[in-house]
């Protein structure tokens, strides 16, 4: 089964509070799946990670074995996809969680897309920030 997963994170002080949001989609567009919630403190490339993961963890409970991953950080869809390097190191063990959460996924792809493309996971995120 492919499933479409709209991930979003963010932080409000960049480190600061911070809160993850997924959006999963079936191949009909219809949404069977959303959450978000709080994180605690972080960056905003942590939380977008974090997010990713979340993401992923979701839509494999449900039973995907295909999926397109959707996120609004260029920095991180570019990082899982290989074309550009991890360097912070910080980053590195949640890069490796996004690629071990993918073993045993069939087939996948992740794309980036502007924020306004990405609206119900950010509001999603902005909704946890403000009852967190």
């Amino acid at each position: 089964m492919r499933l479409t997963v709209h991930v979003d994170g963010g932080s409000r002080g960049n480190p600061g509070p911070a809160a993850i949001a997924a959006v999963v989609s079936d191949a009909d567009g219809e949404i069977v799946d959303s959450a978000g919630e709080v994180i605690g403190r972080a960056t905003n490339n942590v939380a977008e990670y974090r997010a990713l993961i979340f993401g992923i963890e979701r839509a494999r409970a449900l039973g995907a074995t295909e999926l397109d991953l959707v996120g609004d950080s260029e920095l991180i869809v570019k990082q899982v996809r290989g074309e550009y390097k991890v360097k912070d190191p910080n980053m590195k063990p949640l890069h490796a969680a996004v690629k071990e959460a993918l073993i045993g996924v069939d087939d996948w792809s992740i794309r980036h897309v502007k924020r306004h493309l990405n609206a119900e996971a950010d509001r999603l995120v902005n909704e946890a920030l403000d009852a967190g």
